[in-house]
This record gives C-alpha cells, structure tokens and sequence, in this order.
C-alpha cells in the first residue's frame, strides 16, 4: 500500500465506523436506514479506489470501478430520500422517482465505454476516464449535491430551535464539503493528473462525526463521554509514538544508532518534551470542541454547593441557584418552581428567562404529567429520552407539558421521597445538548439544593417563632397567671365545699343528738297536758299554767321540725349506677399522676387481675379516692427513693373486689392511725393539707357499700385497701 492510500482509507474507516454505529444504536427508523445505506455506498467507492491505486492490472481496476458504480449511481436518489426524511420535507416524492429513474438510465450505461472509457495510469495509481456521457453522473450529482444544500439552508433559517439549527449546521457542514471535494474529482476523470480531492472525505465526516456525537444528529443516543475521547486520542497517540519508533528504527538501523546510549535519551526527551504537551494539547482542544467551560462551571457549581450548604436565607438560596445554573449551563432560561403554602401546587419562585408561557396555570401544573413522573420516579425528565419514545399517550403528554413549560430538561427536587420544588431549564444558547456530565451535576445541586430549602424554611419558621416568641410568652404568661388564680378560687371554693360538707356530717350528727331528747321532752310535756286535763275536774287548776305547758309543747314541736330540717339538708342523693372496671380507675388515676413522679426517683409496680369484674359505682368518685390514695404514696416514698405496689384482685368469698395500696415509705405512726380518716386532720404542714384526702376518700368508698382500711404489715411503710361489692349497692 502505497502513501496516496491513506486518505481514501481513513474516508473508508470512517464510513465503516458510522454504519457499525448505525447497526449498533441505530433505532432502525427510516431516516437511520437511509444513513446507512448511504454509508454503505461510500464504503464501497473508497474500496474501489484504494484497490485501484493499489492493483498494477488496469482490466481489473475498470472492472472492479464500473461495479463499484453500479451502487454508486443510486447515491443521489437515496441522498434526496434521507434529506427529505430526515428535513421531514412533504409532497415532493415525485423528485425521489424521477431521481430512481434517472439512475436506473444510468445503470445500463455503466458496462459500456460510454460511461467510463478506462482507466488511466497516474503517479498515484490507477484513476477512471470519464466516457462521453459520464456528465450524465456528474450533473446529476451536483444537482442532488446542491438541492440538498439549499433544502438544508432553507430548513436552518426556517428552525427556532437552536438545538436542532446546531444540528443542521453540522450535516450542512459535513455534507457540504463532501459534496463539494467529491465534485472536484473531476479533474482527474478528465485526465488531468491531478490526486482526487474526493480522497480527502474522512475531513468532512469527521466534522459530521462530531456533530454526530456532541449533538446526536441521528437520535440515536450516541452523546460521547470526556472519558471515552480521552482513552481514543491515547490509543491514537500511542500508534503513531509506535508508528514512529518504527521508522526511526528503520531510518537509523544502518547507523547502530538504536542500540547506542544516546537513543533511549532522546527517545525519553522526545516523550517528555513532545509526546506529553501533545497530549495535554489535544485533550485541550477536545475540551473546548466537547465540553466547552465544563472545567470552569463544575468548579463554579462545586463552590455554590457548598455555599447553598451554608446560606440559611431562603430567597438567597433561591436566587443563587437559579443564577449559578443559568449562567453555568448559559441556557436561554432557568425557572424554580416551589411547593406553595397550602402544599397541593407549586408557584414560581424565581427565574431567570428569556421567554417562557405566562398563560401556564400553576393549579393545572399540580395536576400535570411531569408532576406525577417527577413523583412517581424521583428522576430528571429530560426531552431527548422523551421524543425517544416516540409511541405512547404518557410520551406525548410529556413532551406536551414541556413544551408548555420551554423545558429541555426538568430537574426534581427531592427531600424525603418528597417533592418538594423543580427546576426547569430551557435549551442551551449554544445549542449544544446536555451531556450526562451535565446531569450528574445539575441532579447533585438540585439535591442539594432541596436540602439546603428546607434547612432555609425550617430556619425561617424558627426566626419567625422568635420574633413573636416574647408575645407568645407575654399571653402564655398572662393565661398561667389566670389559671393560677382560677386554680386558687377553686382550690378555696374546694376547701370550703369540703369544710361545709364536714360540718354538714357534725350538723347532721348534733342534729340526730338533738332530736332524742327533743322527742323525749315533747313526749313528756304532752302527757303532762293530757293528765292534768283528766284532773279537772276533781281539783281547780290554774288555766295559765295548762296554757303555758301548751305553749312549750307548741315551741318544743317547733324545734323538732328545725332538727328535721337540718338532717334533710345533710342528706346527699347522688345515684351510682354505672359499671366501673377498677383496673381502669387505677390506671387512669396513675396515668394522671404522672407528670408528678416521673421526676422522683421511685418504682411503680403494678399487678392487676385482668379478670375482674366490673361494680356498680361512679368511676368519677372511685377515681378520686384512687387518686389521693396513690398521691398519698408517691409523696411517702418520693424523698427515700422506695416503691409503691399497686394490686387488685377478686375475693370470691367475700364477693368484693380488692384494690391494694402499699409502699415503702416511713409509714403512720400508731398514735394517730385512729385519726386518719377524720375530716380536717393532717399532718402537713400549713398550707400543705387541708386534712380531708383521706376523708373524702372513705366517704366514697363508704357511698359505693365499701370499706377503706388501713392495714398493718410486717414490712415497712403504708398499706390502704379498699373493698368493694362486685354485686353493686343500689342505693340513693
């Protein structure tokens, strides 16, 4: 293979490289199979070419040349077909039969010298000769060539997108250089010795292949990675450093100079000095052409991050982020949509646009398909993978939502499996697509962001509660002060109800006292009326004397009815009719307690009969007694760190129903156990007791047909029991 094979063999690598890629990613639609056609076809004219500068028999070269054209003459009509496929140019079908037609004339010219007339000798090897009517070809492909240029042309002016203008730009470009050095290939059909720059097409297609790859002009998802150009440009780098070893040692093997000291010197300066800067150079241009500022805004983006991190302010956060992005990705506009107050929409908080739909309704957007996906999936929703779908009612309501919004890419903020915000990024002003290191990144802030928001309104209700802090104190204070004093009216209302009721039991019990000798006097004077009426008649008596014993008799009747007065006033008629379940009364009365010994270091044990029948009482009443029995013993054990035993159990022989009360404090002493249930004793101090706990307690138990007892034991401290008929006691 001789040097002037070179360039049709990289034009020929290259179009073996785009139909591998078709067949690879290709979505097998119409455009893509045309594409590939089209590839085939070149493949096959630069395998025709490098057989002919590489053959020295001139037969075979014309032989292998006008088969060869036996495909080629169908290049222009299928490269109408893929421009109007691809340009989704209508009613022009008619241009692309007429094309089939006119290269099926010229199929049947091919065998012929008419066509091509020879081959002819030149210093880079054997070329075809143009017959008479090979202009018939050559017109034909210059005006398929600019038809398609001009339709190109056209599209691009036409196209508001700058995504699909860069696109167009880049096949514009591609196709319109290969088009125009293909065409000056026919100096050499005509004779002229002169290297065919049709050779030269790997330059166009490698612009086209960049295209192909920062833009994916044939939607085939073929966006390339830094990584993957990096590794490519080592390999290429690494044949020709390999490449040129080969002809040093070829060059100097007549010198001994390979195996001399000085060649691993100057082979470790040539990679040190040349070799590596080429590298760096190359990677640098590879920046600039892929990834163009991506080292500038990923730095940018790493210090907000951090900054987002930091700032509590919730508009700030706002505000920085969609500035970082806008000018980061330098997209034509950037919108942040929050979660509003009420929680079922979202509002737009801060933006940064050129244009974008104001007719959009924020009420509709909760109820939108990108809210729902954003939702269901907790993933970016991007247009490109969108349109890749091209079937499906949920595609298409998507792509609807998007276009609404002008989005490109719509990324989720996500804060606890919870959506709390998005933003919305419009296309690029540069028209290039978002990379996947792009969305590696913008996902990263957007967590971040979805932080750094709620810290900002959780920081934001905080400064708000201590900015009315001071008045919630002042109202909180005043409604304590109110409840302490209402606390204080019924504390005295309570002390005084219960001091009334005690000397309604003493009025009660003078009252019963009273009544005997009231009724025995009565009696007496009564009989002494009647006896001295059965002696009138025998004796004289004095008339004021009967009428004065009347008259006490009279006064005396008169003071029994204020006794009975007195003992109907004493007499409660509360009625107890409702079943109570004394385990419950205990635990609810501890369940109230609570809040005061959780700060004593005691022990509570609690063993409950979890059959226990229920009785007839008043649970109200029976809580009560349960509870100042139980406070009672909390107090006796707060201050020695003991324990308190709660029980009940059921005495099948007494039919009762048993409530036990024992701890483990000082205990009572012997002198005054007698005492204990008698109303206003205490021994608290003053202000600590009114002395009418227990009282009250054996009172209710006494209502309820019970009895409260204090128990001896052989271990230290108190024991209260209460007995209860589980029969019930109906009474008034």
């Amino acid at each position: 293979m001789n040097l002037y094979s070179i360039p049709p063999l990289l034009t020929l690598c290259c179009f073996l490289g785009l139909v591998v890629l078709t067949i690879v990613r290709g979505h097998w639609t119409k455009a893509n199979i045309l594409f590939l056609i089209i590839c085939i076809f070149g493949s096959f004219l630069n395998i025709d070419i490098l057989f002919a500068f590489n053959t020295k028999s001139a037969n075979a070269a014309l032989l292998v040349s006008r088969i060869d054209h036996l495909f080629i003459v169908f290049s222009m009509p299928v490269f109408i077909q893929f421009f109007h496929t691809y340009l989704k140019t209508p009613d022009r079908k008619w241009l692309v039969y007429l094309a089939y037609a006119y290269s099926v004339f010229l199929v049947c010219l091919i065998p012929t010298s008419l066509y091509i007339e020879s081959m002819q000798k030149h210093f880079f090897g054997f070329f075809a000769r143009g017959g008479m009517l090979y202009p018939l070809f050559g017109a034909g492909g210059l005006f398929a060539n600019i038809y398609i240029l001009v339709l190109i042309n056209s599209s691009i002016r036409r196209e508001k997108s700058s995504t699909q203008k860069n696109k167009l730009k880049y096949v514009f470009a591609g196709f319109g250089i290969m088009g125009l050095i293909n065409g000056l290939d026919v100096l050499p059909i005509l004779g002229y010795s002169f290297y065919p720059p049709g050779n030269m097409s790997f330059i166009p297609l490698i612009i086209f292949a960049v295209g192909l790859f920062k833009h994916d002009l044939l939607d085939m998802g073929t966006l390339i990675k830094k990584s993957l150009l990096y590794s490519l440009i080592t390999a290429l780098l690494t044949c020709i450093y390999a490449f040129l070893i080969i002809i040093a040692d070829k060059v100097f093997k007549n010198f001994n100079f390979s195996d001399s000291f000085y060649f691993p010197i100057l082979l470790f300066l040539f990679v040190a000095f040349i070799f590596g800067p080429l590298k760096t150079k190359v990677q640098t241009v590879i920046d600039h052409i892929f990834s163009k500022g991506k080292y500038d805004y990923q730095k940018t983006i790493k210090q907000v991050s951090r900054m987002i991190a930091s700032v509590l302010d919730f508009d700030e956060i706002a505000k920085l982020l969609i500035q970082t992005v806008f000018k980061a990705m330098q997209v034509e506009h950037c919108i942040l949509f929050l979660r509003d107050i009420s929680g079922t929409g979202f509002k737009k908080y801060s933006s940064k646009e050129k244009h974008i739909n104001s007719t959009y309704s924020i009420s509709s957007l909760d109820k939108s398909f990108i809210i729902n996906f954003m939702k269901e999936h907790h993933q970016p929703i991007i247009r490109k993978r969108i349109a890749g779908r091209k079937n499906g009612a949920e595609a298409q309501s998507l792509l609807s939502d998007l276009d609404r919004l002008g989005a490109e890419v719509v990324l989720p903020m996500i804060f606890k499996d919870r959506l709390s915000g998005f933003v919305v990024l419009g296309e690029k002003l540069s028209g290039d697509l978002f990379s996947p290191e792009d969305l590696d990144l913008l996902e990263t802030l957007s967590s971040q962001s979805a932080l750094a928001i709620e810290n900002a309104n959780s920081y934001r209700r905080l400064d708000e509660l201590n900015r009315n802090l001071e008045e919630i104190v002042r109202e909180r204070t005043a409604k304590l002060n109110d409840a302490l004093i209402e606390k204080e009216k019924t504390q005295d209302q309570l002390i005084r109800s219960e001091s009334l009721a005690a000397i309604g039991q003493l009025v009660a019990g003078t009252a019963h006292e009273l009544n005997n000798p009231l009724t025995s006097v009565s009696s007496l004077v009564q009989s002494t009326i009647e006896d001295l009426a059965q002696m009138a008649h025998k004796i004289t008596l004095d008339e004021e004397l009967i009428d004065d014993l009347k008259f006490a008799h009279k006064e005396l009747d008169r003071a029994r009815d204020i006794v009975s007065s007195l003992l109907g006033l004493s007499r409660q008629t509360q009625t107890y009719t409702e079943p109570v379940n004394l385990n419950m009364v205990v635990t609810d009365a501890l369940r109230i307690l609570y809040n005061e010994y959780k700060h004593y270091d005691l022990e509570i044990s609690e063993n409950y009969d979890p059959d226990l029948p229920d009785i007839q009482g008043n649970f109200a009443n029976l809580g009560q007694a349960a509870l100042n029995i139980i406070k009672n013993a909390i107090q006796a054990v707060a201050d020695n760190k003991g324990t308190i035993f709660l029980a009940t159990m059921f005495d099948e022989n007494a039919h009762q129903v048993v409530f036990t009360c024992r701890d483990t404090g000082l205990g009572i002493d012997k002198s005054i156990q007698k005492d204990i249930f008698k109303p206003f004793f205490t021994t608290k101090a003053v202000g600590k007791g009114t002395g009418l706990g227990l009282y009250i307690c054996y009172e209710i138990v006494k209502k309820h047909g019970g009895v409260l007892s204090f128990e001896e034991t052989d271990k230290p401290g108190t024991c209260f029991v209460m007995r209860l008929p589980s029969g019930g006691h109906p009474f008034s």
